[in-house]
């Protein structure tokens, strides 16, 4: 149901869900419940619910369909993808929305042998991850925390209300009552915004200069914790200067390829040496006669220059400049006038005890605001770059690693996806980390292996997959056609796509021979939502309520600072209709279908369903999807064969586990001798050694050098300069790519979207109960901005951008940035999905931005053709949907009453109940 994975009690009266409640037992929530956890009664009985498994008997998009049973859907399913595994597994693109299986649908698709697989995160928040694990080995939200108990000054970047919102409301709750300062940094005054102390409303995508002016303002000021960076990042480690060669920006290395530091007394030594007293500036020579410098000196020259000071930055960020000087100033006094001393003894990587441990009680919390623009991933290493300078990385008052994290920067080998072969799985992740060139997902000439181009030169770190080209580029067949599209959860005709008119277009798309571009589409969702009428193939889930689940240990678990920790939900209600979990139905066709891993040697199911997966698979000895109460008798932790009570032991204690690390354990976990041997002994980790924090990151230096002309695997010519400029090791902040070489000026705002707290990203459409929260959208602006052009409170206008044009109301406020205008996310609906009427206010009065969003940056000429490129990061092919500039117009006489554009109804599919004019629950109606 949702990303924040509360704990709750479910209360049944007369086998009917009559109540839901907070789990007070619960490490995530404890207790506290937002208004989509309370009104879940009403997703479960929602009457746009499918009942039964569909295939299309009309043309694609006519929601024309006729109920089949499971057992043909199933044998259509796997003569479908059977023909694809026998002839090119890469013909079948497998990509999933917001689902908890990623450790399985991943797993899944590796084994059917095609590199085609991705889930939600390429446009949700991959820049955020990416940023994170390849800087301090850890990210914002899932894999850490603020120190809600003892930080002093909390800086939050473009947060929305929908992530997380139960533990940040506790957290918040907290700060206040104890007085620390709350700074939120976000274009529009919503949610948490409205409770800070102080609002910075920023303009959209100019985070990153902000955060590099702070950056700026510290060094000069000398305000920066040496002694951290010297013992914990790569801040001493010498790198090779030498302009042109094919070593230039790479970290000096001895013999045994350990990178080195310069220490006062004995000169280029590991970095690792536990005495080490680095030079932290300044040429050196290495004795192989290589000139080489600090990696800090590189950092302090690049950040002391003219361009990011206050005064330069100022116009561009909307803030004034000596805002930006006051704030830096005030994390300066709290971090080191204000820091914090616990008298906790703790041991060192490199055996040395400590009795006390010191910290900055400045913490830092960001999400997809800073994450959804093409600056994001550089944006993100800016915050990582700030959090090490000040030593505010796990430490007392800042922010915390939740375990399992930190993982070794960059974790793991690089993604599978090479020699795809019929009938063959592919060994490893699909989704994993490059070192460097030789890690990407590319042919001989560069032209990308995967249908997304993630893990291409186009985004050499698309570690969660790019979901938002594949439509585009299989219509395109870029680089090759796909026979079969499977979706879960994946609402790509309506508010997952970034323009769903461009998406419908390609689904329905024809060849010359009538047969359809993409010629089967399989899609599973629980609901009756926009995709469902472009799909050949409908595989009917269940509600959250009525399935087994497994917020995955290998997955995105639930950990805290003080422990990892994962869960499970398990049915509370059978269902009454003839559907089935979609984890069950994908077993069940591994199976079919003979995957290895899904199949016994004599070739029977190896699994009869997900909680069957859950408990017995391995992903390697000792390790599965839960963590806890492995082994025979339920003893072991993290790694220990399968227990086959496993289950029952989860229930018993409330449908979760959580680890308890110990006092000595808690702090710098990258650099905690007792904390990263018990990590490794648990399987959370490779090797228990120092989990160095990179604030210069080599694997980038790597790929630009490749774009100079160095290495076996270089990019295409037209993608050198891209390359080459922005793999920068150090963060950069530049103009998002669709504002850059155009003139902005018939478009004069910047046009974003936020999650409001009880939705959770477009869905609750099909809830009785939350749409008399957001039954409608309008358009935000700020009332001196609208005033100004004449528009008035509830007046009809034109947006437009450069790929679209739509029309809704405007709402007037004072708490957003005067050139921002923004709306709450897919409130607005297409009449007939979900169970809404013709009439209702989502479909007559809401609207979805997306129209006016393209996929694709405005094409240029290279090597005498049209480029293509993404509307996305260019590092990590993160979806860019802030991006947006729009022009607003009024309406004309006449033109009120509707939103536009404003496609016809759908039909819901056959013998569907309807939705009727008022929705009761739990209340008799009258004879």
């Amino acid at each position: 149901m949702c990303a924040c994975r509360c704990g709750i009690r479910v209360h049944l009266k007369d086998g009917r869900i009559r109540y839901i409640e907070g789990n007070p037992d619960h490490p995530v929530n404890k207790g506290v419940l937002c208004g989509k956890g309370s009104a879940g009664i009403m997703t479960h009985y929602a009457p746009a619910r499918l009942r039964a498994p569909l295939k299309r008997v009309g043309p694609r998009g006519s929601g024309e369909f006729a109920e089949i049973t499971w057992e043909e859907a199933l044998e259509t399913a796997t003569s479908w993808l059977r023909h694809v595994r026998e002839t090119d597994p890469r013909q079948l693109a497998f990509f999933t929305g917001r689902d908890q299986s990623q450790s399985l649908t991943g797993f899944w698709a590796a084994q059917f042998g095609t590199p085609n697989f991705a889930a939600h995160g390429g446009f949700c928040s991959v820049n955020m991850a990416a940023g994170g694990l390849y800087s301090i080995g850890g990210s914002f939200w899932e894999f850490g925390e603020p120190d809600w108990d003892r930080t002093k000054y909390l800086l939050m970047f473009g947060v929305a209300e929908d992530h997380d919102s139960n533990p940040i409301k506790l957290g918040l709750s907290k700060l206040k009552a104890r007085g620390a300062k709350f700074l939120s940094v976000n274009p529009v005054r919503t949610g948490y915004s409205a409770i800070a102390d102080e609002w910075v409303g920023l303009r959209p995508g100019t985070d990153g200069l902000f955060v590099l002016a702070l950056v700026h303002e510290l060094l000069k000021a000398d305000r920066i914790d040496l002694e951290f960076l010297a013992r914990y990042t790569n801040a001493p480690w010498l790198v090779v200067r030498n302009p042109g060669g094919a070593d230039d920006g790479l970290f000096a290395r001895d013999e045994a390829g350990k990178p080195l530091a310069w220490d006062r007394a004995r000169g280029a030594i590991p970095a690792e040496t536990a005495d080490l007293s680095p030079v932290m500036a300044g040429e050196v020579t290495l004795p192989d006669g290589r000139i080489a410098y600090p990696a800090f000196h590189l950092l302090a020259e690049r950040y002391l220059g003219a361009e990011y000071a206050p005064e330069a930055v100022a116009e561009r960020c909307g803030i004034e400049a000596g805002r930006i000087r006051r704030i830096a100033a005030e994390i300066a006094e709290v971090a080191f006038d204000q820091a914090i001393t616990l008298e906790q003894s703790w041991t060192d990587v490199w055996g040395r005890e400590h009795a006390t441990i010191t910290g900055r009680p400045v913490a830092f919390h960001a999400m997809r605001g800073i994450s959804a623009h093409s600056n994001g991933f550089h944006t993100c290493r800016a915050l990582h770059l700030l959090q090490m300078l000040i030593g505010a990385v796990d430490t007392p008052g800042s922010w915390r690693y939740k375990a399992p994290f930190p993982r070794p920067i960059p974790p793991g080998p690089g993604p599978a996806g090479r020699g795809a072969r019929p009938n063959t799985p592919l060994a490893g992740n699909l989704l994993s980390f490059p070192h460097g060139p030789d890690d990407l997902l590319v042919e001989e000439d560069g032209t990308p292996l995967r249908i997304d181009h993630a893990f291409s030169w186009e985004a050499p770190l698309g570690l969660h997959g790019m979901m938002h080209t594949v439509i585009g580029n299989a219509g395109k067949a870029d680089p090759y056609p796909i026979d079969t599209l499977f979706m879960f959860m994946a609402n790509m005709a309506w508010n997952s796509a970034m323009n769903p008119g461009e998406v419908t277009r390609i689904l329905t798309e024809q060849r010359e021979d009538g047969e359809y571009r993409i010629p089967h589409v399989i899609y599973s969702d629980a609901y009756f939502s926009e995709t469902v009428p472009y799909a050949d193939l409908i595989l009917p889930d269940t509600t959250y309520l009525e399935r087994w689940d497994c917020i995955s240990i290998l997955d995105r678990p639930i950990g805290s600072a003080h422990g990892a920790g994962d869960a499970i939900r398990q049915p509370v209600v059978q269902p009454d209709r003839d559907v089935r979990p979609f984890q069950d139905v994908l077993i069940e066709l591994g199976a079919r279908l003979g995957l290895p891993a899904f199949v016994r040697e004599d070739g029977s199911p190896r699994f009869k369903d997900y909680p069957d997966y859950m408990v017995n698979h391995q992903r390697m000895p000792g390790v599965g999807p839960l963590a806890g109460f492995r082994g025979a008798d339920g003893s072991k932790v993290g790694v220990g064969e399968p227990n086959p009570d496993q289950l029952q032991r989860y229930i018993e204690n409330g449908c979760f586990w959580r680890d308890h690390i110990r006092p000595e354990q808690e702090w710098l976990k990258h650099a905690n001798r007792a904390y990263l041997e018990d990590a490794k002994a648990k399987g959370f980790i490779g090797k228990s050694d120092q989990i160095v924090l990179q604030l210069y990151s080599e694997p980038l230096q790597k790929f630009r050098l490749a774009a100079e002309g160095h290495g076996a695997k270089q990019p295409p010519e037209h993608l050198r300069e891209r390359v080459r400029r922005y793999c920068d090791p150090l963060p950069i902040w530049y103009a998002p790519l669709e504002q850059q070489g155009q003139d902005l000026a018939p478009f004069p705002f910047s046009a974003v979207t936020q999650r409001p707290m009880a939705m959770y990203h477009s869905w609750g459409s099909m809830n009785a109960w939350l749409r008399q929260i957001h039954g409608a959208n309008k358009l935000m602006m700020a009332r001196s901005r609208a005033e100004a052009m004449g528009l008035a409170q509830d007046d009809w206008v034109w947006v437009e951008s450069r790929s679209g044009r739509l029309k809704c109301q405007v709402a007037l406020m004072e708490g957003v940035n005067p050139d921002t205008v923004w709306t709450w996310n897919a409130i607005g609906k297409r009449a007939g999905a979900w169970g809404l009427a013709p009439d209702s206010p989502e479909a007559q009065r809401g609207f979805l931005l997306n129209h006016v969003i393209s996929e694709w940056l405005p094409a240029q000429m290279a090597e005498g053709r049209d480029l293509r490129l993404a509307n996305a990061d260019p590092v990590t092919g993160q979806a860019a949907w802030y991006d947006l500039r729009v022009s607003i117009t009024k309406a004309a006489p006449g033109e009120e009453g509707i939103t536009s554009p404003h496609p016809e109804t759908l039909e819901p599919p056959p013998h569907m109940p309807g939705s009727p004019d008022i929705l009761r629950y739990s209340v008799k109606t009258p004879a």
